[in-house]
């Protein structure tokens, strides 16, 4: 059964709440005020009914939606984990009070979790939505300047070899497949343990790796040959594991569908990464489709942004636009990435849809410029478009982005620089093993805070 809100408060709990009220934090009282808001509250409310077929009527009483919503965000700002959570809410009055939980029990770590995961990034945008429109009612954003800057959230993985890659499919298919057998108590063939000969294969092409010309090239594939060989095998034999589970009586067949569905995803993943190997290795081909640099995050891309100390980034493109004040007004995580160019026109018109004007000044970095997006920006009415053409040979184009107002949009602009350097330092934008809802929930998170 879910609510909105505890009880009203016993007198001892008003008491409380009155002895520790000096004690509270500046940004405590102001995000007080803001976290009142009844459609923020509407929306988790709404979120935890979707949990189960009868949230709204049946079973225990969860954590009321007020409490949720104010918990997750104190866990945001403090930078705590569920369980630090947990253990500072139960021990401090101003962390009770604030989260409206007074003398209630405050929930465990792994109900926070739980909750935390309900809170999707359907729910985020919608909460940032509202804090936008919230800011606009209270005047913080005017809605006439706007910038926008896109940067790549890693994914937590190794440097992609096509060696590694194999190592990883034969290992993750051999553990799977050694817990199945073991489930299962047995089955039609022994599962054979490969893995001494494909981590000696893998270490055998570092070390190939580092002998130059020709003759290193030859061992390096004559090396490969036996890794993609032995790597077959292990497919092979995950394929003979699928056939012996689905032939299995139904009871036995559903307690091991986990892994069935574990063996059979990945096989897919090592046998599209025995094919790229092949391309590349014996083909010469380094630009095959679909190419997976990762069998644990199948979505990351290469994205290369023409930095100098990392040219080769792994994982994915996220936009950030702002208004006045620092705060984000609209965020995107893209699931391939587009040129930046691309992206400057629909940034205005979704500033547009939000705020209800064009903005006056659109600052952006080199990357967003185009003839035809001046033009079209131009005829929407933005009176100053500040996004400079580094390559341009004309005078008239030279004298312009000399001008006073062009060079103040640039100024202003770099505070874009800054916003992502606190995304990723402050609010959890470090290379994480992410899947795309969980970049849009961090990203929704950090969107509802100024710096």
């Amino acid at each position: 059964m879910i609510r909105t809100r505890h009880h009203q408060p016993s007198l001892w709990t008003g008491v409380l709440a009155e002895e520790v009220d000096d004690l509270w934090e500046p940004w405590m009282r102001t995000a007080d005020k803001l976290l009142d808001d009844e459609e923020l509250v509407e929306r988790i409310f709404e979120a935890q009914a979707r949990r189960f077929l009868k949230s709204r009527t049946r079973g225990r009483r969860q954590t009321p939606a007020e409490v949720v919503l104010r918990l997750l965000i104190l866990k945001h700002v403090r930078d705590w984990s569920y369980e630090v959570l947990e253990r500072e809410v139960r021990a401090n009055l101003v962390y009770r009070t604030f989260a409206r939980i007074g003398a209630e029990k405050v929930p465990d770590a792994k109900t926070l979790g739980r909750l935390g995961q309900v809170v999707g990034p359907d729910v985020i945008a919608d909460l940032h939505r509202r804090m936008v429109e919230i800011a606009v009612e209270n005047k913080v954003i005017a809605g006439k300047r706007m910038r926008v800057d896109t940067t790549v959230v890693e994914t937590n993985i190794h440097y992609p070899t096509d060696s590694s890659l194999l190592g990883d499919g034969a290992r993750v298919l051999t553990r799977v497949m050694k817990k199945a057998e073991q489930a299962a108590g047995g089955l039609i063939g022994k599962v054979r343990n490969r893995m001494r000969t494909v981590r000696r294969k893998v270490l055998a092409i570092a070390i190939a790796a580092r002998q130059k010309g020709a003759a290193g090239e030859e061992k390096r594939r004559q090396i490969y040959k036996g890794l993609l060989s032995v790597t077959r095998k292990v497919v092979k034999q995950a394929k003979r594991v699928i056939g012996d589970v689905d032939g299995m009586a139904r009871r036995k067949k559903n307690e091991l569908s986990g892994l069935r569905t574990q063996l059979a995803t990945m096989v897919e993943r090592v046998e599209q990464v025995i094919r790229q190997t092949q391309a590349r290795v014996f083909g010469g081909n380094t630009r095959f489709d679909e190419k997976l640099v990762s069998v644990f995050e199948p979505q990351t891309e290469i994205i290369r942004k023409g930095k100098a100390s990392k040219p080769t980034e792994f994982g994915k493109l996220v936009k950030i636009q702002e208004a006045e004040n620092q705060i984000v007004t609209h965020f995107e995580v893209y699931q391939e990435r587009p040129t930046d160019s691309a992206l400057l026109v629909e940034a205005v018109e979704v500033h547009q849809q939000q705020l209800g004007l064009i903005p006056h000044l659109v600052a952006a970095d080199a990357g967003f410029y185009s003839q035809a997006n001046e033009k079209q920006l131009k005829e929407m009415g933005v009176k100053n478009v500040s996004v400079p053409n580094r390559n341009t040979r004309s005078e008239e184009r030279h004298f312009h982005q000399k001008k006073r107002s062009f060079k103040r949009g640039q100024r202003w602009r770099t505070g874009c620089e800054g916003r992502i350097s606190v995304l990723k330092r402050r609010h959890g934008l470090h290379p994480l093993p992410l899947s795309r809802a969980r970049w849009h929930e961090a990203m929704g998170r950090a969107g509802r805070h100024r710096r």
